[in-house]
């Protein structure tokens, strides 16, 4: 049975369902189609995949009525602490430290496990009475016209509404089927992900350690466990990921270091490539992208998700207002304003991530020296430093409501 809607999100990992989730609130019918099963989707078994959600996230969360469903299992990042050096042999002498008590606002983030963010969000779409889910299902085909889009599933369901939404990730088939190119590269390099267990308690310190492969990134979770996300050139990332467990641990060791004592795996090892990708174009007629659809970044600075989140509020915020506008929030017109708003922001960020990425994944002397220093001289001086904090944040630029925890 086709429902009625007003708007379609293809894609119900993360930004797709929060869309779905600040539209009802301002009174429009969603409805999410997902590939994937409701059960895969719900499965609680710990598989180690966490994000770093910065505070401004943290409030949208909490404004679309999701983060009293999972703040019983995030945990506060009170610190970040970022280096340069090589496996096995320490960091340089030269740091940043970032303190939470340097700004007002509180933490600078959260870390929050995929299982308990996900089950979150699926729970508060069960709770929306104006949206609905279709799980399990593909779309093989859509089409939009003056006044209205739509979507084929690939049992021959018919969905149409006023907007359709592409939340399908860096392969966004929604952004595909639309005609819309992307611009971006392969950066050699693969992430390995997995969550650890460690001897010691991490205090809720977040740590970059940036060697010549590519960055370790450790990152705190609920108790003593840490979530890492750690970039080798791909040949060799792919060696280690074929590793049994032990002769991995033993690999992460030296990068690792000791400063929290014995470590274990907790859950399981995932790889994902490296790339940037860029949607040449956010929008198309009656129809618009967000996330990884418009965007995929490295993960070097752990904004991927924030930076969707984003999207997530722009995009509800400007929908809103034109509705109330008496405008037709699907059209063009309405749709440029978004893009407007997301573009240059996106832009600079996808460009901030390459530029540090390629800083610091090599070991020439003379930029290894002038990172060092650069890092040295930030670390000195507390203006500097606090406008990275407020970066780190989420707290900078022209945030959308959502994002400050307002309702819309």
């Amino acid at each position: 049975m086709t429902p009625e809607t007003d708007i379609i999100i293809v894609g119900g990992g993360l930004n797709g369902p929060a869309l779905a989730l600040a539209l009802a609130q301002t009174g429009h019918r969603v409805t999410v189609i997902d590939a994937l099963p409701e059960a895969a989707l719900a499965d609680p078994a710990f598989d180690g995949r966490a994000y770093a959600l910065a505070l401004t996230s943290q409030k949208l969360l909490r404004a679309i009525g999701v983060w009293e469903r999972t703040e019983d299992h995030a945990q506060p990042m009170f610190e970040i602490k970022v280096t340069d050096g090589h496996a096995g042999s320490g960091p340089s002498p030269f740091f940043m430290h970032f303190d939470h008590a340097e700004i007002e606002e509180g933490p600078m983030g959260y870390m929050v496990e995929d299982r308990h963010l996900r089950r979150a969000l699926l729970g508060a779409l069960d709770d929306a009475p104006l949206v609905t889910r279709i799980n399990g299902r593909t779309v093989v085909a859509q089409s939009t016209g003056p006044a209205s889009a739509g979507v084929t599933l690939y049992d021959g369901v018919e969905v149409t509404g006023r907007l359709l939404i592409g939340s399908d990730g860096r392969k966004s088939g929604t952004a595909a089927r639309a005609g819309i190119k992307r611009t971006g590269w392969d950066y050699g390099q693969t992430a390995l992900v997995c969550a650890i267990e460690h001897e010691k308690p991490h205090g809720g310190i977040a740590h970059q350690f940036f060697m010549p492969p590519g960055p370790l990134a450790i990152l705190p979770l609920t108790g003593n466990r840490s979530s890492i996300v750690w970039s080798e050139r791909t040949a060799n990332a792919l060696r280690i990921h074929a590793l049994d467990d032990a002769g991995y641990i033993a690999e992460l060791r030296p990068r690792f270091g000791a400063f929290l004592g014995d470590i274990a795996l907790a859950g399981r090892r995932f790889t994902y490539p490296l790339n940037l990708t860029v949607a040449n174009s956010f929008i198309a007629d009656r129809l618009a992208l967000v996330g990884d659809a418009a965007h995929g970044m490295h993960p070097i600075a752990g904004q991927g998700l924030n930076a969707g989140l984003r999207d997530v509020a722009a995009l509800a915020e400007t929908v809103a207002l034109a509705s109330r506008r008496g405008e037709d929030f699907g059209s063009r017109q309405v749709l440029e304003r978004y893009q407007q708003w997301r573009r240059f922001d996106t832009t600079a960020l996808v460009l901030a991530t390459d530029a540090f990425n390629r800083l610091f994944s090599n070991d020439n002397p003379v930029l290894r020296l002038g990172r060092d220093l650069g890092m040295g001289l930030v670390n000195s001086l507390p203006g500097l430093r606090r406008g990275f904090i407020r970066e780190a944040a989420g707290l900078t630029g022209d945030l959308p409501r959502l994002m400050l925890g307002k309702r819309i």
